[in-house]
């Protein structure tokens, strides 16, 4: 991951929790306007196997759940806990887990759609099953991997339960865990087992090959913040720089630097050293 990092974090998209909140005002309001329509956008793989790609991007603005003030409060939520992991983590890999949680998702999609092709459906039926799978694809399940991950990486955050009783996230995270175990287990229907597994992977792939470097306390979250900001600091190129006593435009703004005429070579001096310096032969 650090390597990929290396290369790859300069395309990282800042706020992209914020992005996921818009895409579902997009489709709040396009709900408002033509609710049918919204079944043009579903993660369909039947329809994208016949030449409906849009359904690759556009099932991401299809909103969890109607409008309303729950709803609402639970979206700002999210977005909360998403900024937090961001921060966390990195924008990088916050971005890399988020996302491929929508490509197993899409992924899944079409194993399921394999599936039902192996087992003899065919032609409308085949496009039938596609479409109603299209409601278990979505990303209701990614929203909970972002809030498993948020448990796994704060245990000990305290959030109002029913906005009155106060619990730790990581039980909250463990009482979903056993939820999403027996909707797997005992609900019978196969697309809900797979969209399930696609849409979780992400979180179990994160939390067996990267969870020491992205399981941090507040505390050591601050350390590497300040760490950056050393670095940062003492990695900037400056303009000026006084080959006396080392001093640059960082350390005092209202320094004056010259060079020197009688130096051999191109040597600046502060103006405390402009004339008591000695000369370079």
């Amino acid at each position: 991951m650090s390597n990929f990092e290396k290369r790859f974090g300069k395309y990282a998209i800042q706020n992209i929790s914020l992005i996921l909140i818009l895409c579902y005002v997009v489709g709040y309001v396009i709900d408002l306007i033509n609710a049918d329509f919204l079944m043009y956008l579903t993660l369909n793989p039947y329809a994208i196997l016949h030449g409906q790609v849009w359904r690759l991007f556009t099932w991401v603005i299809i909103p969890p759940s109607s409008l309303d003030p729950f709803t609402i409060i639970m979206l700002l939520f999210y977005y909360n806990i998403g900024t937090s992991l961001e921060h966390t983590w990195g924008t990088y890999r916050y971005n890399v887990y988020l996302l491929s949680g929508m490509l197993f998702t899409v992924l899944g999609s079409f194993v399921w759609l394999g599936i039902q092709y192996l087992m003899g459906s065919r032609g409308i039926g085949l496009y039938n099953g596609s479409f109603m799978a299209s409601l278990f694809f979505s990303t209701y399940y990614i929203n909970m991997s972002i809030f498993l991950a948020f448990a796994a990486t704060f245990p000990d955050v305290q959030v109002l339960l029913m906005f009155l009783v106060p619990v730790k996230v990581k039980w909250l995270g463990i009482l979903y865990g056993l939820v999403l175990a027996y909707d797997f287990l005992f609900s019978g229907n196969l697309v809900i087992r797979i969209a399930i597994v696609s849409s979780l992977l992400n979180f179990l792939i994160f939390f067996v090959t990267s969870r020491s470097h992205i399981h941090m306390t507040p505390r050591q979250m601050k350390r590497r913040v300040e760490f950056r900001q050393d670095i940062r600091r003492n990695s900037r190129v400056t303009k000026h720089k006084c080959a006396v006593c080392g001093q640059t435009e960082d350390d005092d703004p209202t320094l004056e630097f010259r060079f020197c005429s009688k130096c051999n070579g191109n040597y600046e001096y502060c103006q405390q050293h402009l004339f008591t310096h000695t000369h370079v032969k």
